[in-house]
């Protein structure tokens, strides 16, 4: 079992940078890919980056390209999302999510998620 603790979320100008961390129990995170995911308001959850276990691989919904950058540390058992030029539009829970099966955006190939951590993306 992995338990997975986000923080780092808060409030924001537009424009603003943030990285927001997940950090993973035990010591099996680095059989893991990892994700991001975030769910606004009213909206249904939405896959934001994927990272492959050993880092290498990293996959992005089409949108958060060139503005988001994930990436883990093993060695810390945490995963980070780097958010930058931040937009009222990003405000969101994100979640980090882990698999055993892929890194990319099949949500349902996610074994263990976190509660999540707000960021709030001001105007």
């Amino acid at each position: 079992q992995v338990q997975l603790v986000e923080s780092g979320g808060g409030l924001v100008q537009a424009g603003d940078s943030l990285r927001v961390s997940c950090e993973a129990s035990g010591n099996t995170f680095s059989t893991y890919a990892m994700a991001w995911v975030r769910q606004a308001p009213g909206r249904e959850r939405e896959f934001v980056a994927g990272i492959s276990w050993s880092g290498d691989g990293t996959y992005y919904t089409d949108s958060m390209k060139g503005r988001f950058t994930i990436s883990r540390d093993n060695a810390k058992n945490t995963v980070y999302l780097q958010m930058n030029k931040l937009k009222p539009e990003d405000t969101a829970v994100y979640s980090c999510a882990a698999s055993r099966y892929t890194y990319h955006n099949d949500l349902s190939l996610y074994d263990y998620w976190g509660q999540g951590t707000q960021v709030t993306v001001s105007s």
